[in-house]
């Protein structure tokens, strides 16, 4: 194996010492915008109370770490995430593959997941209470609806979009729609899969906050609920709070 030339390991030197400074300078903004938010609080120039201080959540994330009940609500946001992240990804790929392989499909049901798309999700979640329960799988089920129309939509975009001259090569070649699929389609829409799968998982997170508002005994969307209506740090399922 040759050694790298000396302009390669300039180029090498060059990304790497970029790399650090990026990092250094992000870490550095966010203390200074913790120290901002501190100092604020501190000067009463911002209200304690309403915005609270990085000390105070500190505060409260040590107590409620000390007794566990952070890693139980956490957990079971991560979780909901987690299940409904793999139902938006694994709907929306095939769904979107039926549309791309059925034209008819395809032009009679863009216009419904166009509205379903834009429609106000967190308006259909007290609609999923009474459908389905006050239960996970409500939380579940308005986690996927935030997410998964506008996922079939991009990638079904992006379907229609492959190279159309790799398909003609495979179609010359006696290939069936299977074959494009499989050789042409799916490989060349990696990078698209890979980039909406990284909105869906924010957006199922998102999803999954706005069910454990209305829908929820555990959770970091039912901490939220609980503390607005309180207005401490008393959580639940230990009945301590923060001074």
């Amino acid at each position: 194996m040759t050694e790298p030339s000396l302009s390669q390991q300039e180029f090498i030197e060059r990304e790497r010492y970029h790399r650090n400074k990026v990092r250094i300078c992000r870490i550095m903004l966010l203390v200074l915008l913790l120290a901002l938010w501190e100092l604020c609080a501190s000067l009463h120039m911002i209200d304690a109370f309403i915005f609270s201080s990085p000390r105070r959540i500190g505060s409260c994330f040590i107590k409620m770490a000390a007794d566990g009940s952070i890693f139980l609500h956490v957990g079971v946001t991560l979780w909901e995430t987690l299940v409904s992240f793999f139902l938006v990804v694994t709907v929306g790929v095939a769904a979107a593959v039926a549309l791309w392989a059925s034209r008819s499909l395809s032009e009679i049901l863009e216009p419904y997941l166009v509205m379903l798309n834009s429609l106000p999700k967190s308006a259909l979640a007290p609609l999923l209470i009474v459908w389905l329960g006050n239960n996970m799988r409500t939380i579940i089920v308005a986690a996927v609806s935030v997410a998964v129309f506008g996922s079939i939509l991009t990638l079904h975009t992006g379907f229609m979009q492959t190279d159309p001259d790799k398909i003609r090569l495979i179609q010359s070649l006696g290939g069936t729609k299977k074959d494009i699929l499989l050789k042409v389609l799916i490989p060349s829409s990696v990078p698209l899969i890979i980039s909406n799968m990284k909105v869906n998982v924010g957006l199922c997170l998102v999803g999954v906050i706005i069910g454990e508002f209305l829908s929820a005994k555990a959770g970091l969307g039912y901490l939220i609920i609980y503390a607005s209506q309180v207005f401490t740090c008393e959580y639940p399922l230990t009945g301590k709070t923060m001074d």
